[in-house]
């Protein structure tokens, strides 16, 4: 273990260690599904082909996260170099509409409720899903494995179970009210009326089977076939909004990342509908001009400035950043360093402040992270989700497989930049994250957690540049998150930086946590991988070294005889 100090003389001790290899690194939130993926890199596959075996085991080990009915965005970098962008997020129904919720506040805390919470659990709050069209056409067009072979990990971990972590029986405690309503879930998360014990063996039978039917038909199975049908008929019978003719419409787009640049780095994260690429270049652009590591890691000024940066960014996004489809998304100037100059010029160093957007109104026009490099120089970064803890908390009849509630992320109020609309996608704070120094790769990460997500990315990327944090110190440095309401503070923040805090305006909390486990890669000198996760999931990295037998050595079974 590795103990870091903070300017306020607090320290912070890794939980955990990094791992290293030369062929490969996988990191995900389950070392079932890390097993997975270095199973694909062992059997001659790339970093693909390993992302999304781990994906599809993470269905089956971190159901209450991910999953097939899903949504997430793939980041990409190929080993010629190209990067590219997998969007597979959710989009609304097209019978969806801007004042399908009746809400409940129009300011915060209380601005996303609805009445009777019908945009977060039951079938109102699900999306049509993209997460399975994404992780197909990801490995059709840049893996070299067959579907088949990547899903048998999934297959098997569902079909013969798997230990129960803490982890996972702490989720299933947090949901066991609404689970227990839902004959499905409470048929696999609560056998017998219990929550399962830790270290007991979690079978799924109906997710394997559908799982067997996607490996025979691929993504056709929920496109228009058998596991589609039975969602659409679910949806007819309890009032939701998908039908098929939703899920045969549904596309996955291929984007270019947003490039920003952080003290010599390069910073790569995904364009809208997501917010990471604009708010995380945002925010980095506005932290440039202050000495972060003379601040240092910690400091009440340096959390200020990173709470005033989130605010501000929060501000804008909350009127721009949206589906590009239907938002004219002012891009260019979100992430300009002229405009960050107008924000910093704003910012006071001896007091919060409360945000408005810089830019004018745009006009129309819980989650789990795997991070997988090879040797070949592929890199991915995907951040996939059902949403919030176990979706909309229930599943679909006969298939084991749980519904996302991603229409939750949409504004419920109408007429706004990121109000429902039918066939809009639903934004998103996913950060799949690619850092790059003089063009080569230096890092790669993300996590969960839902709107916590890019700025607990940004934190990860300032405490690598700025602070010189060891990849693992980095993922497991305490957190902060604000969006202009309470500033949330993880435990291990010194009390003295909160008191400092307080005497500038914030209002201060203290969770537990903020984000999930964030998983990272770090590409270190001779081809070497470091790989990196963190205390707040059950994240494992696992590097891959060694290799085949050097070309022209034969067995001699003369040899050695007597």
């Amino acid at each position: 273990m590795t103990a870091w100090t903070d300017r306020a003389g607090s320290p912070f001790t890794c939980e955990k260690q990094p791992a290293q290899g030369s062929k490969g690194m996988v990191v995900t939130n389950h070392p079932v599904a890390s097993a997975a993926g270095a199973e694909m890199l062992l059997a001659g596959g790339n970093a693909i082909d390993a992302a999304i075996a781990a994906l599809f085991t993470l269905t089956v080990v971190e159901p209450m996260m991910v999953g097939p009915l899903g949504g997430g965005v793939a980041h990409l970098r190929l080993a010629d170099g190209r990067h590219l962008v997998l969007d597979g997020l959710s989009t609304a129904p097209g019978a969806a509409r801007g004042d399908m919720y009746r809400t409940v506040s129009d300011t915060l805390p209380d601005y996303q409720e609805t009445v009777d919470r019908e945009n977060n659990i039951g079938p109102l709050a699900m999306a049509v899903p993209g997460a399975l069209a994404g992780w197909c056409k990801a490995l059709a067009e840049h893996g070299t494995m067959p579907l088949e072979e990547v899903l048998r990990p999934a297959i098997r971990a569902a079909a013969e179970g798997f230990r129960v972590t803490d982890y996972l029986a702490g989720a299933i405690a947090d949901g066991a009210k609404e689970l227990a309503q839902d004959p499905g879930l409470a048929a696999t998360f609560l056998p017998g009326g219990d929550i399962p014990a830790v270290g007991s063996r979690l079978r799924q039978p109906a997710l394997a089977e559908s799982l067997k039917l996607i490996a025979a038909e691929g993504p056709k199975a929920l496109y228009g076939g058998e596991i589609g049908r039975a969602l659409a008929a679910h949806m007819a019978a309890s009032g939701g909004l998908i039908t098929m003719a939703d899920l045969e419409a549904f596309e996955v787009i291929e984007r270019q990342p947003i490039r920003g640049s952080y003290r010599g780095f390069e910073v790569l994260a995904p364009p809208p509908p997501a917010s990471s690429g604009v708010h995380m270049t945002q925010m980095l652009n506005v932290l440039e001009g202050f000495d972060i590591a003379r601040l240092g890691s910690g400091s009440a000024e340096t959390i200020h400035l990173l709470a005033e940066a989130l605010k501000l960014a929060f501000a804008d996004r909350a009127v721009a950043t949206a589906d590009p489809a239907f938002i004219n998304v002012p891009v260019e100037k979100l992430i300009s360093k002229d405009y960050a100059e107008e924000r910093r010029a704003l910012l006071r160093l001896d007091r919060a402040q409360d945000w408005a957007p810089g830019i004018p109104p745009a006009e129309s026009a819980n989650t789990t992270h795997v991070t997988v490099a090879d040797s070949l120089g592929n890199i991915v970064a995907t951040t996939q989700t059902i949403n919030s803890l176990f979706g909309a908390r229930f599943s679909i009849p006969g298939t084991g497989l749980i519904a996302n509630n991603y229409m939750f992320n949409f504004d419920p109020h109408p007429n706004k930049a990121l109000s429902v609309e039918p066939g809009k996608r639903v934004f998103t704070s996913m950060a799949p994250s690619i850092v790059l120094k003089d063009g080569r790769p230096a890092f790669a990460l993300g996590l969960p957690g839902g709107l916590r997500i890019f700025g607990s990315a940004m934190q990860a990327i300032i405490n690598l540049i700025d602070h010189g944090m060891s990849l693992q110190e980095a993922v497991e440095a305490p957190r902060i998150w604000t969006q202009g309401h309470t500033l949330e503070l993880e435990p291990a923040i010194s009390a003295e930086a909160e008191a400092g805090l307080v005497a500038r305006g914030h209002m201060v909390a203290r969770p537990k946590h903020i984000g999930g486990g964030m998983g990272a890669i770090r590409f270190l000198a001779d081809g070497l991988l470091e790989g990196a996760a963190c205390w707040r999931a059950d994240g494992t990295p696992v590097g891959i070294a060694g290799g085949l037998a050097r070309p022209g050595i034969r067995f001699n079974p003369e040899v050695g005889r007597r």
